[in-house]
């Protein structure tokens, strides 16, 4: 518990960490309210105010466009801080609907590929011989197949929507995660606090998870700030071309809508969206780079 803090307390003194985990704590705060409302909605039975359709009101600048143009709301218009798009949808609404999808797929991904990574690359390390020949074989046909389309084909068997990208990313992003634990496993295997361990007569299991796993911890938290930008920006992606998330608005749909319109002027939706993914991903790059420098015993060492 003292090293975690002592961690945090490190973090917190960069500047550039400070900004980075105050932007990934808003889009947290963000993916929270999604989630409240889109479970509020879903609970009474009626349509989210974020797909709320009023063509009334479609393609209504943003808020502070039009206070800079001095030019009046309309009787009855809602207020759109960040515009609407061409059905009158708020775009600053769908936009944290989108957060909360990219959040989904950021944990839930990471959820299946790091313990799938942390549990081969264990054995694989620690036991060696035809164990560890079989988790790099395993290592080396998942990274030899196409990523996009192993995940593309996946989401097709499973079905249009979220449960297909998210076995899809999870089972094919472990490989790094596993590489990387089974290097660091295999440096520690014999080192003097796994020995005496072993002398004590403590089984394979308790050593490799009470013993091992705790000292090559910082891997899985580098690897989480890796693997949940780069979900989210595979999942846009994918969404993009229509297979993922259906009836909600994801970042990657409203891309897909919102470049069909740039010609007519409406840059609002298209800019406000990749914005937000630049954040996202430049908070969580930044954050696996501090994180790496305090954590990884060879570069503390240099």
């Amino acid at each position: 518990m003292h090293e975690s803090r002592n961690i945090l307390r490190r973090l917190w003194q960069r500047w550039g960490t400070r900004l980075s985990l105050i932007v990934i704590a808003a889009y947290s705060l963000c993916a929270a309210y999604g989630e409240w409302a889109y479970l509020s909605a879903r609970l009474t039975d009626r349509t989210p105010s974020y797909n709320a359709v009023n063509q009334t009101f479609n393609y209504v600048p943003p808020a502070f466009v039009r206070a800079f143009r001095n030019a009046p709301r309309a009787e009855g218009e809602p207020l759109y801080l960040l515009g609407s798009d061409n059905l009158g949808r708020d775009v600053a609404q769908r936009l944290i609907q989108g957060t909360r999808i990219a959040f989904h797929v950021g944990i839930l991904t990471s959820l299946i590929a790091i313990p799938l990574g942390v549990l081969l690359g264990c054995l694989g390390g620690f036991f060696g011989g035809r164990t560890d020949s079989l988790v790099v074989w395993l290592c080396a046909t998942v990274a030899s197949m196409p990523g996009l389309l192993f995940i593309l084909a996946v989401a097709m068997v499973v079905g249009k929507g979220l449960a297909g990208i998210y076995l899809g990313i999870g089972l094919t992003t472990w490989v790094s995660v596993c590489r990387n634990v089974r290097g660091e496993v295999i440096k520690h295997r014999n080192r003097t606090y796994v020995l005496a361990a072993t002398v004590l007569g403590y089984g394979n299991l308790r050593v490799m998870f009470r013993h091992i796993l705790p000292n090559v911890a910082h891997i899985i938290l580098i690897a989480f700030s890796i693997r949940f930008p780069a979900s989210v920006a595979t999942e846009v992606f994918i969404s993009f071309l229509g297979i993922g998330v259906q009836g909600e608005p994801s970042w990657g749909i409203m891309i897909d809508n919102a470049r069909l319109r740039l010609w007519q002027g409406v840059w609002w939706e298209m800019t406000f969206v990749t914005l937000a993914i630049f954040l996202l991903v430049l908070a969580f790059n930044h954050l696996a780079d501090a994180l790496r420098d305090l954590l990884d015993p060879a570069l503390r060492a240099e």
